[in-house]
């Protein structure tokens, strides 16, 4: 996975228990991306942690990121929050995006908490385009929400901030009743509000990225074989394995970062066999997510 060096130029707080980060290119330019997309960043405690573009795609020089402290933090936030300085260097890698924007005339933006940070610049080059465009913003409180006086004062009456502490849940039947008729929705945030929209909305309309996946239910594991066609090996992956690990263990080293299925560092090409794909990210033919994902078929054949 190609990697780009950068400085952590500026830690700020955005929000109670969010910090803004802004990452300056250490060896000119960074990858161009796209509303929507993320990068991992590697964190000198050796983990790896995916967080969402949330800056101004236009701006070569830097990445912003933003992040929320977890309090059930695997290392990565908590790291973030308490021990990461500025000036510090940092390895990042170009941006993918599994969260793409769509053309469409008119967009429903629904963002809750810290996943507002991949629908900032959505929203931006939505007006940009000339489509009409609102957002919906919920938090637990205005305290705790990121960005909001710069939404604000970016897009006026286009955004609608609604702290469920003030004003309860939004009623998400009732904004569905008012959808135009090529209206996209696009939403980011935690679990239950996820749930609550794929609930609410006509899933054509629907697109969602999640930082948890979804909960699944699937046939218990069992154990299936990997031919890697350019290694001429097979790999046995255990029923008690994943295929990332059992493929790492052998070492066809393949990068990972969320191991749930929900970023896509993982991905590798299929070409033979049925895969069960259990990500959230949903793969594209020929394609499948390590770190989740087993095989239907007793074998796999892939491109490693």
């Amino acid at each position: 996975m190609a990697m780009q060096r950068t400085i952590l130029e500026k830690a700020e707080p955005v929000a109670e228990g969010a910090l803004s980060l802004l990452l300056r290119g250490a060896d000119g330019l960074l990858a161009p991306w796209e509303p929507g997309a993320h990068i991992d960043l590697a964190l000198p405690n050796w983990l790896t942690r995916q967080y969402s573009l949330c800056g101004d795609p236009a701006d070569r020089d830097t990445y912003r990121v933003a992040v929320r402290h977890d309090r059930l933090s695997r290392g990565g936030s908590e790291y973030i929050h308490l021990f990461l300085g500025e000036g510090r260097t940092l390895d990042v890698s170009v941006p993918r995006n599994n969260f793409p924007l769509l053309p469409a005339p008119e967009y429903l933006f629904l963002a809750g908490g810290i996943g507002i940070t991949p629908i900032m610049p959505m929203l931006t080059a939505a007006v940009e385009a000339g489509a009409s465009a609102t957002l919906v913003y919920m938090g637990r409180s205005l305290d705790s929400m990121p960005f909001v006086d710069e939404l604000r004062a970016a897009h006026g009456s286009r955004v609608r901030v609604h702290a469920t502490d003030r004003h309860g849940l939004p009623d998400f039947a009732a904004e569905a009743a008012e959808l135009g008729p090529g209206t996209l929705v696009y939403c980011c945030g935690p679990g239950p509000m996820l749930d609550a929209a794929e609930a609410a909305f006509p899933a054509r309309r629907l697109h969602i990225e999640r930082f948890r996946p979804a909960a699944k239910e699937f046939a218990p594991d069992t154990a299936f074989d990997v031919h890697c066609a350019r290694s001429e090996r097979t790999v046995r992956v255990g029923a008690e394995d994943s295929m990332l690990d059992a493929l790492n263990h052998a070492g066809l080293r393949i990068p990972s970062g969320c191991r749930e299925g929900v970023c896509g560092t993982c991905e590798i090409a299929l070409v033979d066999g049925e895969p069960e794909h259990r990500d959230d990210i949903g793969a594209a033919p020929g394609r499948m997510y390590t770190c989740v994902s087993r095989a239907l078929s007793p074998s796999l054949t892939v491109d490693l």
